[in-house]
């Protein structure tokens, strides 16, 4: 099946409020572009260097999210390309992060990343600590927390991954109820090729997809 085959595919499978990401780590600028052209609007990238290359020749055609963790180092770079961090973990990057965004003038609108699965060899704000984290996030005011993402563990059922996405809508659906200034609880990231429906059915409205629609990588 071709790449437009496959994305036609899914949108028939994506109710309609929620959005689709196309992930492209390590995809060719052909193959986003032909995704580009058969109706998909936002690209995920995991790492700002490949970012920036495929930015220089697709630019501001698309939305770039950032779905990869964002290294302080390269927090000028990723401001001049991603319309979203998905990843926020932690308050030294969200400082560094407002710091920077603040010589532009913008807000940068972000999602704080839930570590459900609480694996110590992921970044991610813990489940127990996110209270005290949104809490905190009033002193960036260049910020804009939209919401909520989450990876989970590495499944070898998908059915598996259900309790930590549902974790996090519960979060989410917590924390929308605080009416907190300043945050808002827009979108719920959860989900990739294998858990997307999953995903859905606990509440993402945003899911991110590589393999499905580009097929398996080279």
């Amino acid at each position: 099946m071709s790449i437009k085959e496959n994305i036609e595919n899914l949108f028939k499978k994506i109710p309609e409020p929620v959005k689709l990401i196309a992930a492209t780590k390590r995809r060719s600028i052909k193959e986003i572009q032909e995704a580009i052209s058969a109706g998909i609007r936002i690209i995920g990238e995991n790492y700002v260097n490949e970012a920036a290359e495929k930015f220089q020749i697709l630019g501001k055609n698309v939305e770039w999210h950032l779905i990869g963790h964002l290294q302080t180092n390269k927090i000028k770079q990723a401001i001049e390309i991603f319309d979203m961090i998905e990843t926020l973990d932690s308050l030294h990057l969200a400082s560094k992060l407002n710091e920077e965004i603040r010589k532009t003038k913008r807000k940068m609108p972000v999602l704080i990343e839930i570590n459900s699965g609480r694996e110590e060899n992921k970044t991610g704000v813990l489940p127990e600590d996110c209270d005290g984290f949104i809490e905190k996030m009033d002193r960036f005011e260049n910020l804009r927390v939209l919401g909520l993402m989450t990876m989970g563990p590495l499944v070898k059922n998908p059915e598996d991954i259900r309790q930590f996405f549902r974790l996090t809508r519960e979060i989410f659906e917590k924390t929308a109820g605080k009416n907190i200034p300043g945050i808002k609880m827009e979108y719920l990231s959860m989900g990739m090729t294998d858990t997307y429906k999953i995903a859905i059915e606990e509440g993402a409205n945003i899911v991110r997809v590589g393999t499905l629609i580009f097929g398996p990588k080279n």
